[in-house]
């Protein structure tokens, strides 16, 4: 229970944002910016932001020339252009914002690798000129290039390697720090450990833990792959995606962000160490989940491949395992509307919130 005094961190606020992610975060950013007189709270139930944004793997990403072909069999050539500019639009406008020092951003190139003996494979070799001829407009050059075999960086059982110069690393607890310090300086309040029981989206009223009753102008729903536990009706499952981080490796000569598999595999160094996260495809269903336990199933997995494709022939010794959680829908588009009377979503981001995540969040700012 609040006492007295702590009562005064929850006095009536003008914007309430639930979710102190990427999205919340950048949502304040612009919510205060525009209203500058006005009060904006932020609420996050954990100590720290808890779903995607602090222990993703640091991918500045906007998608694998295999995953993007697979868009392409769910969306039109329009959409996943649209869908691919405003990836690399967010991840543009985050790095000016932030400052690529700031978040730890490394230029290092992606690369995808590609199966021996597979169709998907194949097809996208097959498909690569198309492919590079519809986002050839985005940066006026081929975006996705064939390049060295995996031989080369000491892999086994890939083919051959797609080199994507457009993409990097960084670092999400500095970026995530940065953003809070920024929001923070422009009077922005964040209250970490508050949970939001329920929202009335007719009298759009925020109940939280411990009798806290907030009654703002208008209410943003940030929380991602956990926003229906308070709106029920959206098109939106928690998924879960398991990542491992090896103990350093003497004489690890590896650099830039790695895919394979439509995305769902993917590694980088980090220190010397190989982080390496996915598999979720192994069992779907199960990994549509709130829970934030990793599985023998899917880590003993990813240690398999490690140990077999990646650093065949090294001795490699695990360090940490975690998971975290996306929103994932039955579209590849995120989604931001109005819920309620004054009530917002924004939500579904499906693995691309460092992408994606400061425009959504000026979108949602300004919806009406």
């Amino acid at each position: 229970m609040f006492s007295y005094w702590e009562k005064s961190f929850f006095e009536e606020s003008d914007f309430v944002v639930i979710g102190a992610g990427i999205v919340g975060l950048s949502t304040a950013l612009h919510l205060k910016r525009d209203h500058p007189k006005r009060k904006v709270l932020v609420l996050e139930s954990g100590s720290r932001p808890s779903g995607a944004s602090t222990k993703n793997a640091g991918f500045a990403c906007f998608g694998s020339a295999g995953e993007i072909l697979d868009d392409l069999n769910y969306l039109s050539d329009r959409e996943v252009f649209d869908l691919v500019a405003k990836r690399l639009a967010g991840l543009k406008v985050l790095r000016a914002e932030l400052g690529d020092k700031n978040i730890g951003f490394n230029p290092c190139g992606g690369y995808e690798l590609l199966r021996a003996n597979s169709i998907e494979s194949q097809n996208i070799l097959n498909n690569l000129d198309s492919l590079n001829h519809l986002l050839n407009p985005l940066l006026g050059e081929e975006v996705f290039r064939k390049l060295r075999k995996p031989e080369e960086f000491g892999f086994k059982n890939f083919k051959e390697v797609i080199y994507n110069p457009f993409e990097g690393g960084l670092n999400p607890v500095k970026l995530m720090e940065t953003l809070a310090s920024k929001v923070q300086s422009l009077g922005v309040a964040i209250r970490y450990g508050v949970k939001v029981e329920k929202i009335d989206l007719t009298e759009n009223r925020v109940d939280c833990e411990n009798g806290i009753v907030l009654k703002p102008r208008k209410t943003f729903i940030t929380t991602n792959g956990f926003a229906k536990q308070l709106i029920q009706d959206i098109d939106l499952k928690p998924a879960r995606a398991q990542v491992l981080i090896t103990k350093p490796i003497k004489g690890l000569n590896l650099s830039g962000t790695f895919h394979f598999d439509r995305g769902y595999y993917y590694f980088r160094n980090v220190g010397n160490r190989i982080l390496f996260g996915g598999g979720r495809n192994l069992d779907l269903e199960s990994e549509f989940t709130y829970s934030q336990e990793t599985t023998d199933k899917i880590q003993n997995h990813l240690e398999d491949i490690l140990r077999r494709d990646i650093l065949p022939g090294k001795d490699v010794e695990i360090d940490h395992r975690w998971a975290g959680t996306m929103g994932v829908g039955s579209s590849k588009t995120y989604l931001t509307e109005r819920v309620g009377k004054r009530v917002f979503l924004g939500v579904r981001l499906g693995g691309m919130g460092v992408a994606l995540g400061i425009l959504v969040g000026k979108e949602l700012s300004i919806l009406e």
